[in-house]
């Protein structure tokens, strides 16, 4: 019978033949600050929201503080469970998640994540809004669909008077889970339920039923209370204390508010059919619903359920936008913590010549985006008081959000490989990363649906088409490429308004030129130089259909400087 072998044996032979020693592994990606150590955002913020920079001081410390990156470990990794009755057997509808999901989300209603739009009287409150949106990005992606959907849940609350207790709890900063009544919490978490099985994203076809019940008094306001009868294909964060949906009301659709929790303590009839086992964002829940007897708000009119819902969409397509923008940071953050601190044939893997490429190619792509994302965020803060700015966020919004949210999958990919196989392994954020990144383009309305409301703003509302090429004018004349450009994206607007198979092509163009414009603006010159002689698509052979085919309009040099910049430190 063999003996086995003792530890100090095994010790010496470890020793003598060196098999464990671990060397040459990068540097895991914490200790920094996601918002001293990026340039854009932080600049950004010393330009237009000074007076946000601590709030975006302290969350960027999240990001990189290695237990709050181990919450969002554990919360993928302990996904969220649907519990339909309680062990009595009474019927609950309710989901069970693992603790870090709860610290996550305190964490990000203390910081303000869902609301400092709606909290402050500053100047540029949805800007300073982004950037913390965009930080917390960083932080975990699941519990960015809550933060999101509260921020646009505004709106809403706002158009309809019989909310106002909602408004006002809306702001709150103290997370808490629990089923009390809204006039019991210090706090609120907002869902949406739209998406039907026959329609998608062609809410027209909601088949979902309405039935006017009665008015009555709700916290001191008249409510006009419906029944609902109906299912909801794709309903996000069904743990919410309320949620916004559409109904039929005698063939016209309607919006509602649908409160789990009604005035009397009892629950409302909202029943979880099951939990959808999605590919990425894992730690969030998304369920299909049913309403049988559900009672709900009215909000706006009968039949005007559409464009009422449209006040929340401009607020959820920039968040998206911006939370890509932040998506792709991470994804560069990691990528650059990871090539910068293992070697490889006698360097650094980041200083070997193409990786540099790869990396300062991302880096470029990644600051226009988030430079892009922020100008609808300050164009957002403007829309009541400037029809420039009101006509450019109608269009500029759905064009970030299309274009963002499609350029996202593309870095996360980049910075895998960066990663090799390290990177596709589960113990490393960047797997999580890769998973996540398609997500965006689909929520809110798919890529196509972004380029046709684009579109359709162009056609119903010619002052978009004047407010973009105003945006521009300023810059005209100081780079031979940018002015190409805005020739080139004139051309594609006027050919796709009368004929939507260039709708895609003249969005890129839309959102490229934005970008552009952001660039030259705010960026150095070797960053502005680079995108600018590597986007356009008329310049011969100066950018590849991948990242590293940066080509000879780009310096060696200058591509190193763009890598060093984007780089984040403790």
């Amino acid at each position: 019978m063999n003996k086995p072998i003792s530890p100090d044996l095994l010790r010496e032979a470890t020793d003598r033949y060196g098999t464990h020693k671990v060397f040459n592994q990068a540097q895991p990606a914490s200790g920094f600050n996601a918002f001293t150590g990026d340039t854009v955002v932080r600049e950004a913020i010393e330009r237009d929201a000074p007076w946000a920079a601590s709030r975006c001081e302290a969350l960027g410390a999240l990001a990189g503080d290695e237990d709050v990156q181990e919450l969002a470990r554990l919360a993928n990794r302990n996904l969220p469970e649907l519990k339909t009755h309680d062990r009595f057997g009474n019927r609950i509808d309710w989901v069970d998640f693992h603790p870090s999901w709860h610290q996550l989300m305190s964490l990000a209603w203390k910081h303000e994540v869902p609301n400092l739009a709606w909290r402050t009287e500053e100047k540029n409150g949805h800007l300073a809004r982004a950037v913390l949106s965009y930080l917390w990005n960083q932080v975990e992606h699941g519990t960015g669909c809550p933060t999101g959907m509260a921020y646009a849940a505004y709106a809403g609350f706002e158009a309809e008077p019989a909310l106002a207790i909602w408004k006002e709890k809306s702001k709150g900063t103290v997370y808490e889970f629990s089923r009390r009544e809204v006039a019991d919490k210090p706090s609120v978490v907002i869902g949406y339920g739209m998406t039907e099985k026959q329609g998608g994203s062609d809410l027209r076809q909601t088949q979902t039923t309405a039935r006017y019940s009665h008015a009555g008094n709700y916290h001191g306001a008249t409510a006009h209370w419906y029944e609902l009868t109906g299912h909801k294909w794709f309903c996000s964060v069904p743990q919410s204390d309320g949620f916004f949906t559409l109904a039929k009301v005698n063939g016209g659709v309607t919006c509602f508010f649908l409160p789990r929790t009604l005035p009397d303590g009892s629950y409302n009839h909202f029943f979880i059919q099951r939990l959808k086992d999605k590919s990425g964002n894992r730690s969030n829940a998304s369920s299909e619903v049913e309403y049988s007897g559900t009672m709900a708000i009215r909000v706006g009119e009968e039949g005007r359920g559409l464009r009422e819902i449209l006040s929340h969409s401009h607020l959820t397509r920039l968040d998206f936008a911006i939370g890509s923008a932040g998506l792709m940071r991470q994804s560069l953050t990691l990528a650059l913590r990871h090539t910068t601190t293992r070697t490889a044939f006698g360097s650094s893997i980041a200083d070997r010549p193409m990786m540099t490429n790869v990396l300062a190619d991302m880096a470029l792509e990644v600051e226009a985006a988030t430079l892009m994302a922020l100008r609808v965020a300050r164009a957002t803060d403007l829309m009541g008081t400037s029809e420039h700015e009101r006509l450019l966020a109608r269009v500029a919004t759905p064009a970030a959000k299309f274009f963002n949210c499609s350029r996202a999958p593309a870095i996360a990919n980049e910075a895998l490989q960066c990663h090799g196989g390290n990177g596709f392994i589960e113990e490393n954020p960047m797997a999580r990363l890769y998973r996540e990144a398609p997500l965006n383009s689909v929520w809110e309305g798919t890529a196509n649906m972004m380029c046709m409301d684009v579109r359709r703003a162009m056609i119903k509302e010619p002052g978009t088409i004047e407010a973009l090429f105003d945006e521009l004018k300023p810059l005209a004349g100081q780079d031979a490429h940018f002015d190409a450009l805005v020739q080139h994206t004139r051309r594609l607007i006027r050919e796709a308004v009368n004929d939507e198979f260039l709708a895609r092509p003249m969005t890129e163009a839309v959102a490229r030129v934005l970008q552009a414009a952001e660039v030259v603006r705010y960026s150095p010159s070797e960053v502005a130089d680079a995108f600018l002689s590597t986007r356009f698509p008329s310049v011969s052979g100066s950018w590849g259909s991948h990242f590293g085919t940066l080509a000879v309009t780009v310096s060696q040099v200058a591509a190193q400087k763009i890598m060093r910049r984007a780089m984040v430190t403790a």
